[in-house]
């Protein structure tokens, strides 16, 4: 082959781009897209408000607060988190819901790099919206409240309300995955998360099962007191939820590999 020849040889098209390169153009869609990052803040804002209020209100009256002091810490969790799951839905699913995903799978052919690069950018997120929402949960309460920081199950409590959020988000955004739809994610995810497994646990036939579900595995490891009827320990709540986390991460790459977008 000649030397001009070479010279005037077009460029590759389609050479794999490093993870690195995908995770810089992930960040900038997500800093770019409102509503990726308005959501998480949303999250950090009813988890952190909402505690401080119920602490306010009710913190030196209401014995339930009283007797597992996490149960007012993370009240405002079970709002707050309902954001959060949307953030993991809206990660993958807004490109669905858009047709926009055609696009980036263009940009990025190899498929298992693109999700890669989404998930790692979604729990890298998750971990640092669990940082400020269980610091913040913990000075709202601690702003109305005694809270023992010293007490033998807050050091756990505290890993586990960091934890939590991340998890959440790789599971709703492998759920997406599999779903391949934005309505169909929210309309199951939201409902599920915000009530749905809590009435699943409170109906006695359903109990056993619903116990091991993944957000009342990961709620029952910020709890400081143990709960009759549950037939695990906090921490291994913890593994059952990072177990879906695992479960749906994998199954989202399987469909994203096995489907067309």
């Amino acid at each position: 082959m000649s030397t001009a020849t070479a010279l005037t040889r077009p460029p590759r098209t389609g050479a794999p781009q490093r993870l690195t390169t995908v995770l810089r153009s992930e960040w900038t869609k997500l800093t770019t897209l409102r509503s990726q990052w308005i959501t998480p803040l949303i999250g950090v804002a009813l988890t952190i408000g909402v505690g401080y209020a119920v602490n306010a209100a009710y913190g030196k009256d209401d014995a339930s607060l009283l007797d597992d002091p996490s149960v007012g810490i993370y009240f405002g969790l079970n709002f707050g988190q309902v954001a959060i799951a949307c953030f993991g839905i809206l990660l993958l699913g807004q490109e669905y819901g858009s047709g926009t995903i055609r696009t980036s799978l263009t940009a990025v052919p190899d498929r298992g790099r693109l999700y890669g690069a989404k998930l790692l950018l979604g729990a890298g997120v998750g971990l640092l919206l669990g940082l400020v929402s269980t610091a913040g949960a913990l000075l709202a309460a601690g702003a109305t409240v005694d809270v023992a920081l010293d007490a033998p199950a807050t050091a756990r409590s505290i890993v586990a309300g960091v934890l939590y959020h991340p998890l959440l988000v790789v599971i709703c955004f492998g759920v997406t995955a599999m779903l391949r739809n934005l309505t169909a994610a929210m309309g199951l995810l939201t409902p599920a998360v915000f009530l749905g497994t809590t009435w699943l646990a409170a109906i006695p036939g359903v109990r056993e099962v619903g116990q091991f579900l993944p957000d009342r595995a990961g709620q029952y490891a910020l709890r400081h007191q143990d709960a009759p009827g549950v037939h695990y320990g906090h921490w291994t709540g913890l593994l059952i939820m990072a177990l879906w986390a695992g479960a749906a991460a994998y199954g989202g790459l399987r469909a994203m590999r096995r489907h067309d977008a």
